[in-house]
């Protein structure tokens, strides 16, 4: 998978370029697109000998005439239904629909239904390019494929789904797996995307890479690379001194877990020393659970001074709470000038105070970006790259949006994403883990940005590696026995 996502329109460019620049005919590529779906499909369903394409309008229905005639080729029983009459269609699209009836392919009419016996359907309706609601025939034959029983694969982006947010545009087909060409779409990993697209295979269908150049993508993918360049092997002769020193500040009255959860990724990240500032009646057990991390029971402000001395980062906010006991850590900690992550209950103290800062990263989810942003959850995401933006601008430092497809602001303006986790994740704790993680690798000498994408990136990878026995069921303290195995790539 290419590490670059783009935007609908820098795709188009993308595709042009090579049509135009590099002498690639257009129904070269698209004959391309067709097979590169039927390989997946041939591979991912082997089974699968009755397939149905549904094709409507454009160059994503033209995808789908030629994966009717080379799956035809190949021995395949195949079937076409068409929402608009294929005599219609111009260009490569036109071209592919008089390929496939010059070599016996039949098309049927949309009638309403679909074939009961077909054990694949191929989604060929509507492309990338849809800006506006899915609505009448299209909306009925949506609704047609979702009830079957059969796989779904979609061609480039399922209906439905806008290329560039990821919103459902009325209807929206759910495929089992998308077959995406050319480029990543943003539309495949934001919002709603996520959900409809299973599992994404990319083809570039040959393009060259010149033709990417100077086309700027939306977002960057988190991928092993930079996994790779930033978690290099330790020296022989390392020490526990050279790995930095982790204060996680938090656990008020009654809520012990989130400090406890956090503080131990830490360590599991790698942070040679890590220290507690807790409420004094949690100190003990903490202690008594994981002897390696250092606790502290602290009655107020006074009492931290001494600790922050030793730190070099600073993890604040899990379990940390709204009492006056938290209170009075805060009006000393929001002006520490120390490298810091902040999450849950010091994203509330932030959202109140708007403090700036450069040398913080904040990990919010979507309600909690909401409040920072005077806004609702679904205004954040509804449109998540603004609202990554508008954290950034407003807060400083590095923004990490978290949720499925977590996005990281980045110092070139052009942000992370990251494309592993799963459902599993949705689950109490995870943030405190994610938080601990991140600030083990700012002690390590990672730079704010590189902490959140790569802390980002493993946590993800230690959900996938807890969630190989299922996602339901999947517990935050799980990650922690999966870390070392995704933090050494």
């Amino acid at each position: 998978m290419p590490v670059d996502i783009y935007s609908v329109a820098t795709v188009r460019e993308i595709d042009r370029s090579a049509i135009e620049g590099e002498g690639i005919p257009g129904y070269t590529l698209m004959t391309r697109a067709g097979a590169a779906a039927v390989t997946e499909a041939r591979e991912r369903f082997p089974d699968a000998r009755r397939w149905q394409i549904v094709c409507g309008a454009g160059n994503n229905a033209g995808d789908g005439y030629v994966v009717a005639r080379l799956a035809a080729s190949e021995g395949i029983a195949v079937s076409v239904v068409a929402v608009v009459d294929p005599e219609s269609l111009a260009g490569d699209a036109a071209t592919a629909y008089g390929e496939f009836a010059a070599e016996g392919g039949v098309v049927t009419a949309w009638s309403g239904q679909l074939d009961p016996d077909a054990d694949l359907i191929m989604d060929g309706l509507l492309g990338s390019g849809l800006e506006r609601d899915v609505e009448g025939d299209f909306a009925l034959a949506v609704a047609a494929v979702n009830s079957h029983t059969a796989a779904v694969i979609a061609l480039d982006i399922p209906t439905g789904i806008h290329g560039d947010t990821g919103n459902v545009m009325g209807f929206a087909v759910r495929a089992d797996c998308t077959v995406t060409f050319v480029g990543l779409k943003a539309g495949l990993y934001l919002s709603d995307g996520a959900d409809y697209c299973g599992d994404i295979v990319f083809s570039d269908l040959g393009v060259p890479p010149k033709c990417r150049q100077g086309c700027q993508p939306e977002f960057r993918r988190i991928d092993d690379d930079h996994l790779r360049k930033n978690l290099g092997p330790r020296r022989r002769t390392a020490h526990k001194g050279d790995f930095g020193h982790v204060l996680v500040i938090g656990g008020g009255p009654g809520m012990p877990g989130a400090v406890r959860l956090c503080a131990e990724a830490a360590l599991r990240a790698g942070a040679g020393l890590v220290s507690i500032a807790t409420h004094p009646d949690h100190a003990a057990l903490i202690v008594a659970t994981r002897p390696e991390l250092m606790s502290h029971g602290i009655a107020g402000a006074g009492d931290l001074e001494v600790l922050l001395d030793r730190a070099d980062v600073v993890a604040l906010g899990t379990g940390l709470g709204r009492s006056e006991w938290a209170a009075g850590l805060m009006a000393l900690l929001k002006s520490d000038e120390r490298l810091a992550v902040w999450d849950a209950d010091a994203l509330n103290w932030l959202a109140e105070s708007r403090q700036f800062s450069e040398k913080r990263v904040i990990t919010p989810h979507p309600g909690e970006a909401g409040r920072l942003l005077d806004c609702t959850a679904a205004d954040v995401q509804t449109d998540r790259r603004k609202a990554l933006s508008d954290l950034r601008g407003r807060y400083g430092g590095v923004a990490v949006l978290k949720g499925s497809g977590t996005l990281v602001s980045a110092s070139s303006g052009i942000p992370w994403l990251c494309s592993a986790g799963n459902p599993g994740m949705a689950a109490p704790g995870m943030g405190d883990v994610l938080t601990g993680i991140i600030a083990a690798l700012l002690a390590q000498g990672l730079t704010p940005e590189d902490a959140a994408t790569v802390g980002v990136a493993v946590h993800a990878r230690a959900g996938d590696l807890g969630a190989a026995g299922g996602e339901r069921g999947l517990l935050a303290s799980d990650l922690l026995g999966e870390l070392r195995g995704a933090i050494n790539p």
